[in-house]
């Protein structure tokens, strides 16, 4: 019971965005934004986030003005699930080849495609094929046992263990999530056609970017094994030379929730995924602005550039799944913007989730980390002109929201704007060689990033008081000889960088004290 494609309308294509820097792929230059369409911006008055409020909103993102300020600057979106489902999250998905009607129609999406796409901002979609809804038509049809859809989902006349529940026919089925989201049956070869036709649809014939596919690991059950289980990477292998004919540019980013090794196996043979979320990296940089110390930042990090292909992860601090970055930091914008500099700082492809850069708050349940993007001191934020929107705001919405944070410089999202900012100007952010120095101070951590033409360092004082017993080392690097020291941001003077003829350096001090929770910003310059 596959559903029709419809008439494709055409998209325009992506035009001005490089294949990448010094090799690297694109999305090693793109900083991604993940948005909830149902909280960003309500253009129809329903209360509920839209296709066309998004695009309304789009100059927030990027103006397509690259001497602009007032834009966030983000390069990339990924679109939360967008398909017709029967829960407000949309991850129980009805239709694959459709638009949810509360968020407009397939013709509203391809108009976001064309305005993103003229703004140099690639899209990706959220993608769930581990599991439908069970709304969907192949799950209702495949209750009769006698339906060619039976075997698209994972039966058993009995069961042992969770995740089983009682079908009509008095058969279980198989659904790790929840009773209302069967897996499906990759046993079954129709499902992975009709999965590639989905792929091909969306990748070939509307135009997206790629996918974030979502809960990746669980996708085939093999045995009692329900997790990265060798089937599963073997699926991946098969479908990564399907969907590269189809677009070689395209990305596919899989959330696979575990340590880093584990997402590596889905990303270092280079044979299945591009990217999958880096969890461990995310929570050592909130640990390190939660308890102002960098020892879990650097040994993660360091650990993850033997683990990963040089800067094939994505970065992130919390997503939808997770308490927001703000409630979890004690509503301290300080330290907000240490989480922030340490995100950009690092090396992999950075995601925002939307309201992070103003500090939105947000704590489980999830519909309340999902709460709408307040714009202004307006009736709701300004999300909406309905009395009612799906799900309140928050309540500091008057004092904490877009308007009242664009023209302060030393707001939280000015300063994310010149983060982002900085790595879109500068390769050395984007896909440079990293370096973990020690600081000689638990509450100082470095990052130096490092390529043929260019060399920029991070410094950030992780606690609240100032820090004037540091130095910075390094047992061996590629830099040579001495180095003046631009701000890039932060305040100067800094002190020069003598560096040996193995690239060693001690005790280096850029400033002799650091301000509580100063993040500085260098490009080092070689005096000849």
């Amino acid at each position: 019971m596959s559903a029709p494609a419809p008439t494709p309308v055409p998209v325009q294509p992506v035009t001005g965005l490089p294949a990448g820097t010094a090799g690297y792929p694109w999305w090693n230059d793109t900083v991604f934004y993940e948005v909830f369409v149902r909280s960003f911006y309500d253009s129809d008055g329903d209360g509920i986030g839209d296709l066309n409020g998004l695009i309304a909103k789009l100059d927030y993102l990027n103006d397509e003005d690259p001497n602009t300020t007032t834009d966030l600057g983000v390069t990339g979106l990924w679109l939360m699930p967008i398909h017709p489902a029967a829960s407000y999250h949309g991850y129980d998905v009805i239709d694959y080849y459709q638009v949810n009607p509360e968020y407009g129609t397939l013709d509203d999406f391809k108009h976001l495609l064309t305005e993103a796409h003229q703004r140099g901002m690639r899209v990706l979609m959220d993608w769930v094929p581990n599991h439908t809804s069970d709304q969907h038509p192949w799950f209702v049809t495949a209750q009769d046992p006698n339906s060619d859809y039976h075997d698209w989902y994972v039966w058993s006349p009995r069961v042992s263990g969770s995740g089983w529940y009682a079908g009509a026919s008095g058969d279980y089925y198989y659904a790790h999530f929840d009773l209302h989201m069967p897996d499906l049956n990759y046993a079954n070869p129709a499902v992975t056609e009709q999965m590639r036709d989905v792929a091909r649809y969306w990748l070939e014939d509307v135009g997206v970017d790629g996918f974030r596919i979502d809960a990746i690991r669980y996708l085939i059950e093999d045995g009692g094994f329900t997790e990265h289980t060798d089937p599963t990477h073997a699926w991946l292998r098969a479908f990564r030379p399907f969907y590269k004919t189809l677009n070689p540019e395209a990305l596919m980013l899989g959330e696979i929730w575990d340590s880093s090794g584990l997402v590596a196996d889905y990303t270092a043979g280079g044979d299945e995924l591009d990217l999958g979320f880096n969890f461990d990296l995310a929570r050592a940089i909130l640990w390190a602005a939660a308890y102002r110390r960098d020892t879990l930042f650097r040994e993660t990090l360091t650990k993850d550039l033997a683990v990963f292909p040089p800067g094939q992860f994505a970065t992130f601090i919390t997503n939808h799944d997770q308490d927001r970055v703000m409630s979890v930091l004690g509503d301290d914008v300080a330290r907000a913007k240490v989480a922030a500099a340490l995100l950009f700082a690092s090396p992999g492809v950075p995601f925002v989730y939307y309201g992070e850069e103003i500090g939105l708050l947000g704590k489980k349940p999830d519909p309340s980390i999902r709460a709408p993007m307040p714009w202004t001191a307006d009736a709701n934020g300004g999300f909406t002109v309905a009395s009612s929107p799906w799900i309140g705001l928050n309540p500091d919405y008057p004092a904490r929201n877009v308007a009242a944070q664009t023209d302060d410089p030393n707001s939280l999202l000015s300063f994310y704007r010149d983060l982002i900012r900085l790595r879109n100007e500068h390769a050395a952010l984007r896909v440079g060689d990293t370096f973990v120095p020690e600081t000689g101070n638990l509450s100082v951590t470095a990052v130096l990033r490092v390529t043929q033409d260019e060399v920029v360092l991070a410094v950030v004082n992780l606690g609240k008081d100032p820090v004037s017993d540091y130095g910075l080392a390094l047992a061996e690097s590629p830099l040579q000889g001495d180095y003046q020291a631009a701000p890039l941001l932060g305040p100067g003077p800094f002190a020069r960088l003598a560096a040996e003829a193995s690239g060693a350096f001690a005790k280096y001090q850029p400033l002799p004290t650091l301000p509580p929770y100063g993040t500085f910003i260098l490009q080092l310059q070689p005096t000849r």
